[in-house]
């Protein structure tokens, strides 16, 4: 995310709209764009990308339900829904499809700006949450494929299991390869002792 927050703000009410965008522009955040359906915020947050999507719920084209749900699915922008209802039943829904805050209409000029910073947090987490677990999984899958290495040099080659792994650390430095490159080979059959 950039030092000055990026947001797409989506509401069907013209003059909410614009008071949003004036008010977010006043607190110093850079509103790249501003429509009045669901439909034109999921293209407008998939053209620019900004940090943030302020919607509306009730919007011509798609709901913002729907639009938050799109949006979630691109995992590049943080999503705070306006309303004008505040049903359990919706808040769920909100939550559910990936909201990361809800702000209740009329608002309070003064409680904008924490429910987009709050949102903006929670993404950040999110994202970085995310990436651990991509970072593990593949660590998981190098590390099975090291083992399988292991295994066919133990079977193959009657090496110890710190001799093979030792094979497969010196040939990983000697050609400036991944563990996991080495390990394919001779998994593959192409790198023996």
């Amino acid at each position: 995310m950039s030092d000055t927050p990026t947001v797409v703000v989506a509401e069907d009410e013209s003059i909410i709209r614009l008071d949003l965008v004036e008010t977010l522009r006043a607190e110093g955040y850079d509103v790249v764009a501003d429509t009045g359906r669901g439909d034109d915020a999921v293209d407008l947050v998939i053209e620019h990308r900004p940090d943030l999507a302020l919607l509306d719920v009730k919007m011509p084209g798609i709901d913002g339900i729907e639009a938050t749900r799109r949006i979630a699915a691109e995992k590049t922008t943080a999503v705070v829904l306006l309303t004008a209802f505040s049903h359990r039943d919706l808040v769920d829904q909100a939550t559910d499809a990936g909201a990361m805050a809800y702000l209740v209409k009329p608002y309070q000029r003064a409680d904008l700006v924490p429910a987009i910073e709050t949102a903006l947090a929670r993404f950040r987490e999110f994202r970085s949450l995310e990436t651990q677990v991509e970072d593990l999984a593949e660590q998981l899958e190098v590390r099975k494929l090291v083992d399988r290495a292991k295994g066919r040099l133990i079977d193959d080659h009657a090496m110890t299991e710190a001799d093979a792994f030792r094979f497969l650390q010196r040939q990983a430095m000697s050609s400036r390869r991944t563990m996991a490159a080495v390990a394919n080979d001779v998994v593959a059959g192409t790198l023996t002792p």
